[in-house]
């Protein structure tokens, strides 16, 4: 079992892989920088759960052969 995302945290995440795909990756800490770039997250807590449920999407999403 694994902690829950808020909508806050899955919306962005859709928003972002929606608006730039193709550019995030497998590695948690590029997708942490991309994070910044694109988005202003105030704390880097919110920043890290949103890098971190990106990379998972796109670990899913290369397994299923979407990307």
């Amino acid at each position: 079992m694994g902690r829950i995302k808020t909508q806050l945290i899955k919306r962005t995440t859709e928003q972002l892989l929606a608006k730039y795909t193709g550019q995030f990756s497998e590695d948690f800490v590029a997708n942490k920088e991309l994070v910044n770039k694109f988005v202003s997250v105030h704390s880097s807590k919110l920043r890290n759960m949103v890098a971190g449920y990106l990379t998972r999407l796109s670990r899913v999403r290369k397994a299923k052969g979407l990307q």
